[in-house]
């Protein structure tokens, strides 16, 4: 089990995903919402920029000595301790009325992922966990049911989510990817955090994507592999450092990594 000091962690990454769903909701298909693009042309928008200062402000009066690191904001504070903040994933679907997007808020010591939560308000549906304290869904943390991934042990029988085809190709990957792909019993992108919350709930058995930032899955990642499954990078590496990531109920992992390296090109 989880020590108190991390259970209170993890409370306070309730609270904060709290907050951000009270900013996204109220936002979400807003008439006067504003969308600009970054410098990497994907999209930004008022409630993204909000969310991420709302839950810093929280944070520098809640855990003033932890540093926070976010998608549109520039790093601050120092030490061992840093939250992790990807205000909204999926903002693309944000930014067309697509109720899958999410806020993620994850812990970590050093580069371990300790606590995450996943908040999805749209679908009326929230992930966490703690190191040592196993994977909850539900609508809040008095309201949470365990997490557990597949047992299927064959690609061929493996249901697998993904975003993109696109970002396979341009990674060199493509042909690797789209040769899972058809061996697969089944392929849905559900896409960004969704792929890897049903992995968790064992809804589908492997997903992966080819470019990710820490945001995208410093707290997916913690889910993923206190449900049950691992959650490596595209070379094997455990945790959210890339590049890439590879989620899988465990059993099926070392072959999709295998099918998936640079080398079977």
């Amino acid at each position: 089990m989880p020590d108190q000091s991390l259970l209170d962690d993890l409370r306070l990454a309730h609270v904060l995903a709290d907050q951000a769903d009270a900013i996204t909701t109220a936002r979400f298909k807003a008439s006067d919402l504003r969308v600009s693009a970054k410098p990497d042309l994907t999209p930004v928008t008022d409630a993204d920029m909000a969310v991420e200062d709302a839950l810093r402000s929280m944070l520098s009066r809640t855990r003033p000595r932890d540093a926070v690191h976010g998608e549109e904001r520039a790093d601050s504070g120092w030490g061992p301790r840093r939250w992790v903040i990807d205000p909204i994933d999926g903002t693309k679907n944000f930014v067309r009325g697509v109720p899958v997007w999410a806020t993620l808020i994850g812990l970590m010591v050093g580069d371990e992922v300790v606590a995450g939560v996943v908040s999805a308000p749209a679908l009326s549906r929230r992930w966490w966990a703690a190191k040592g304290g196993g994977a909850y869904t539900g609508r809040s943390l008095l309201q949470g049911v365990g997490c557990r991934t597949s047992a299927v042990e064959a690609v061929e029988d493996a249901s697998l989510s993904y975003s993109s085809i696109g970002g396979w190709v341009d990674s060199g990957r493509g042909q690797q990817f789209v040769d899972l792909m058809r061996d697969c019993w089944r392929t849905r992108a559900y896409g960004d955090f969704w792929s890897y919350m049903l992995l968790a709930e064992g809804a589908v058995d492997l997903a992966a994507e080819p470019e990710l930032a820490l945001h995208d899955m410093a707290a997916v990642s913690i889910i993923v592999t206190e449900a049950g499954g691992r959650f490596t990078n595209l070379d094997g590496r455990p945790g959210p450092h890339g590049p890439g990531a590879v989620a899988t109920n465990g059993m099926l992992h070392e072959e999709v990594l295998r099918r998936l390296a640079a080398d079977q090109a």
